[in-house]
């Protein structure tokens, strides 16, 4: 199994782990925040770009965990949480720094004008394939602006 795993501590790093999960798929459901611990984590379908350059007919996605720490709050925008089978893509995860501190916002752009934004005292995000991956025939496509 040939499982991702990754580790953003800065905005560089965060940039590779938000093309990762461009296009990932979750429920609301998928949505957690542990507030004792400052933890925001978002269980996903990931599709999988890594192996997506082939010409083949077939695609794979796999199950992910995405965990952002050290997070002092959250705020959503476009998110019914009592919906629990609403279903979103994760277009980006950006990071908005607050002065000089390393501390500010990390943004999760949602399709249908949804996001979540995380306050953060600094930039700590894990990915983690959780499982083994399943065939897909579809492919994520994004018109041309």
């Amino acid at each position: 199994m040939d499982s991702l795993k990754l580790l953003a501590l800065d905005t560089e790093d965060l940039s590779v782990v938000s093309a990762h999960l461009q296009d990932a798929v979750f429920k609301t459901d998928g949505l957690a925040y542990d507030a004792r611990h400052h933890v925001f984590s978002v269980v996903v379908n990931r599709f999988v770009w890594e192996k997506a350059g082939g010409r083949g007919k077939s695609f794979e996605r796999r199950r992910a965990v995405i965990a952002f720490k050290r997070v002092t709050a959250v705020r959503s925008l476009g998110i019914d949480r009592k919906d629990k089978e609403s279903v979103f893509s994760l277009l980006a995860v950006n990071f908005a720094q607050k002065g000089e501190g390393p501390d500010g916002t990390l943004e999760l752009v949602l399709s249908g004008n949804a996001s979540i934004a995380l306050d953060v005292e600094c930039v700590e995000v894990q990915l983690a394939d959780t499982g083994g991956a399943w065939e897909t025939s579809l492919k994520p496509r994004h018109p041309a602006v």
